[in-house]
């Protein structure tokens, strides 16, 4: 489903070069990436959605290789094939929580009826949340809104960046846990890449940068 060959990357005017190793992960299969800060985890996980393109090598989805289409084409792919968890939150602040869904189902071009994205909320326990503004959001719940926003469109793809470092423990298990059960109910493939050490027992496929 996801797959990268001889993957590097260098930003301009830096010396340093990122290697990434290859990896093949089929649909419903999960990976955990590991490594410590400044070893490149956002950089690669921003090759893999597109979000940058490669200095080498290349990062094929679902049989495509995102480096050949032209970035209104990417857009499209992105919004349509994966699903992003970012460690900083994008959800719309000026946005209820309703409001964003509907928001995210619009640019991804999916059809998705409201009761659908409301039974999501219900899953994810911020259903009562709907109407509130994103500013009134707990941590907890400001992520579970980002994992809801990441899978209502049912992407092939789901990559969280960093996803429970700034979680307590008993969130960061609750977290995990709503990530791969998403993952298993859309079918999408997930790729976790964080330095958080606590969520190793939960991935039975880990690499190390």
């Amino acid at each position: 489903m996801i797959e990268t060959k001889n993957l590097t990357f260098q930003y301009k005017k830096d010396t340093t070069v990122f290697h990434f190793p290859d990896i093949h992960v089929k649909q419903k299969e999960d990976l955990l990436i590991l490594g410590k800060s400044g070893i490149g985890k956002t950089t690669f996980l921003h090759l893999l959605a597109g979000l940058l393109k490669p200095t080498a090598g290349k990062v094929s989805i679902a049989d495509t290789d995102i480096s050949l289409l032209s970035n209104n084409k990417l857009d499209q792919f992105r919004g349509k094939n994966i699903g992003l968890v970012f460690q900083q939150k994008h959800a719309i602040s000026s946005l209820s929580v309703l409001q964003n869904m509907q928001a995210r189902v619009f640019f991804s071009q999916s059809e998705v009826k409201k009761q659908v994205i409301e039974g999501l909320l219900h899953q994810l326990e911020i259903a009562d949340l709907k109407n509130k503004n994103v500013k009134e959001l707990s941590e907890g719940q400001l992520q579970r809104l980002s994992i809801a926003m990441s899978v209502i469109h049912k992407p092939k793809i789901l990559l969280a960046d960093e996803p429970t470092s700034s979680l307590d423990d008993a969130t960061c298990k609750i977290v995990i846990n709503l990530l791969k059960e998403q993952a298993k109910q859309t079918g999408a493939s997930l790729i976790v890449i964080t330095h958080d050490q606590r969520i190793k027992p939960y991935f039975q496929n880990q690499i190390t940068l």
